[in-house]
């Protein structure tokens, strides 16, 4: 019996809507456009515009694409291979490390920017939901070792790690 996470799909989709925001983000700043806010939050052209939305001298929108670039690709080949610990520890590492972006700089549009900026935030939750869905993916992928039966054909033949069985 194999399991199917369904975690590697959902980050695929999350992936798709982190590119799309940041995407806009990127080039509205590119071309010098103004953003467009929705009325509730409209504080997106003075975050744009603040110095904290420049890493490096590049717009954060940029980075923004590539990361969520990165993991889209990182997802698809989690659903191609979802028992590999790389792409595991990588959708992990790299989810956390959004994660811990997506803090700072909601903690620079609270105390010093003073404004909100709805892709920003939009960003943020998609950041979060990656995570979550990293996690969810990396727990529904663990094989319990004293769970396997020896009359198990799937596994006949395996070597046993802390993790998975490992199938030669």
């Amino acid at each position: 019996m194999t399991k199917i996470s369904y975690a590697p799909y959902f980050m695929l989709a999350l992936a798709l809507i982190g590119i799309g925001v940041a995407f806009y983000d990127a080039y509205a700043i590119y071309n010098g456009q103004a953003l467009w806010c929705p009325p509730p939050i409209n504080g997106c052209n003075e975050v744009a515009n603040s110095p904290y939305a420049r890493i490096f001298n590049l717009p954060v929108g940029y980075f923004g694409v590539v990361y969520y670039l990165y993991m889209f690709c990182l997802a698809a080949l989690l659903a191609f291979d979802p028992f590999s610990r790389g792409l595991r520890f990588a959708a992990i590492a790299y989810s956390t490390l959004g994660v811990g972006f997506s803090i700072y700089f909601m903690y620079l549009q609270i105390e010093f920017i003073h404004a909100f900026c709805v892709y920003c935030l939009a960003s943020a939750v998609t950041t979060l939901l990656l995570f979550i869905a990293a996690c969810w993916h990396l727990r529904a992928t663990l094989v319990d070792p004293t769970s396997i039966v020896a009359s198990d054909t799937s596994y006949a033949g395996a070597r046993m790690t802390p993790w998975r069985a490992v199938v030669p």
